[in-house]
């Protein structure tokens, strides 16, 4: 019996084999006539349409069409599509065919295409994940004849642009030497030099210089270099008077200032100018009077100071009077500059004590350093760069880093008012493509990241895959 047994299993084989080798087609899985997979809220979606009139399959024979989803280690597999020869289709009616599909066609009757549709649970590793269709042939006796795999489409699910900035630290002040100013209305009678300290407004007057200078004396952060007096006298009355009086009231302050105080020889400095046409000169610019170019036309000329001063008094008297009543005691004023220098600070402690309570004694590199011990894009990092610049409002690197965290906290319109002063740098081209993108200006946003691309910015490259990739597909 068993020598007989193995015999007809012998038998069985051998013609199984020999079905196997008898002119198959080549395995290969057909190109679809359509392919997507896109996510669907919480679902995934696969679809397919697949010519199946090349699909050749024998009377004992079973292609199995099985679609997956792969991304790495990660797949899900989708509901199989069986076509069935006449005699597998048999055995498979009576239970007796090891081939099983979750969808049974007839070789006979199928079509000319095989629609197909499913869906699956979202899973966040199916971003970026490769649909594709897996082909298996089985012969009689359920043996595998072949197997082929075609990747049909890939799952890209357009995300908004995320931004890599670029802040650029600033060069640290080998001496952070700064300057106060002002400007004080000091009267003196008719004609004499001599402080009154409490004749007419004097007392406040005099205050404001003591309080500008008591700013920066009494703070033992700061050493105060110069303190420079200039004083200026109007331009009715002849020159050389105005002259005198200009440079004997300004020295005659300067000697108040230095009584006050008793700064060290060569702080104080006193300079003077016997008329202030320039400040004559703005105010006429500024203001809609009449006959104001032909005043102006006087102003700009080369006639001499007592000549100049003649001819408008002459010519335009009702605007003389005027300018005379309303305009010419301005003129008559002392401005004030202290310089001074603020020792370094290295302590990152006290420099952020120093941006609660004394911002303006930070350089733009300190503000910087103080960062660096923040989360980007915290709020304590963006509070440090927003304050920076408005201490320095006029630095194109300061407007450059608030820009970026401006962005970052997505205040635009903030960030365009900060990059509109933030310089030409390779940096600042890059941070106004972060901007465009911000905005969903693609196009504008590509262009800038080539730009910076080319100048060497490092984060450049991988934002103009992002672009590209947003480009392609939403468009």
């Amino acid at each position: 019996m068993s020598i007989r047994s193995l015999s007809i299993a012998a038998a069985v084989a051998a013609i199984c084999h020999a079905a196997a080798i008898a002119g198959n087609p080549a395995i290969g899985v057909p190109v679809p006539d359509s392919a997507s997979v896109a996510r669907q809220g919480q679902l995934v979606q696969i679809a397919y349409s697949l010519p199946l009139d090349s699909v050749k399959v024998g009377a004992n024979r079973t292609v199995v069409f099985e679609p997956v989803l792969i991304n790495g280690a990660d797949s899900i597999t989708f509901p199989t599509v069986g076509i069935y020869g006449r005699n597998r289709l048999i055995h498979l009616e009576r239970g007796a065919d090891e081939v099983t599909a979750d969808r049974v066609i007839a070789a006979k009757s199928a079509g000319a295409t095989l629609p197909y549709s499913q869906t699956a649970p979202w899973q966040d590793w199916m971003d970026g994940a490769t649909f594709g269709l897996r082909r298996t042939d089985y012969g009689c006796c359920a043996n595998i004849e072949g197997e082929a795999y075609r990747p049909l489409a890939t799952l890209e699910i357009p995300r908004p642009f995320e931004p890599a900035f670029q802040y650029v630290r600033p060069v640290a002040d080998q001496v952070k030497s700064r300057q106060v100013t002002g400007r004080a209305f000091i009267d003196f009678p008719v004609n004499r030099t001599e402080i009154r300290p409490d004749y007419r407004r004097n007392t406040t007057e005099l205050a404001k210089i003591r309080a500008t200078i008591d700013s920066v004396k009494n703070d033992p952060d700061i050493t105060v270099r110069a303190l420079t007096i200039h004083g200026y006298a109007s331009p009715e009355g002849s020159y050389s008077n105005n002259e005198r009086l200009a440079k004997g009231r300004t020295r005659a302050l300067a000697d108040y200032v230095d009584g006050l105080y008793s700064f060290p020889k060569g702080i104080i400095r006193s300079e003077w100018t016997p008329e202030d046409w320039d400040g004559l000169r703005a105010w006429v610019e500024a203001n809609p009077i009449d006959n104001r170019d032909a005043i102006l036309a006087l102003i700009n000329s080369d006639l001499e100071p007592d000549a100049k001063d003649a001819r408008i008094r002459r010519d335009f008297p009702a605007q003389y009077a005027m300018l005379l009543r309303d305009v010419y005691p301005a003129l008559r004023h002392s401005d004030y500059t202290v310089d001074f220098d603020i020792r370094q600070f290295t302590d990152i402690e006290e420099i952020k004590r120093l941006v609660e309570t004394a911002p303006q004694k930070l350089s733009l590199n300190e503000f910087y350093l103080a960062a660096q011990t923040y989360t980007p894009g915290s709020e304590p990092y963006n509070r440090l760069f927003d304050t920076a610049v408005r201490m320095y409002p006029d630095s194109e690197v300061a407007n450059l880093n608030a820009a970026n965290a401006a962005m970052s906290r997505r205040d635009l319109t903030s960030a365009a008012s900060f990059l509109a002063k933030a310089g030409d740098s390779p940096e600042a081209t890059y941070a106004r493509g972060i901007l465009a993108a911000l905005q969903g200006r693609n196009a504008d946003a590509l262009d800038l990241f080539r730009q910076a691309a080319r100048l060497k910015v490092s984060d450049a490259p991988a934002a103009i895959e992002q672009i590209e990739r947003i480009i392609r597909l939403t468009h």
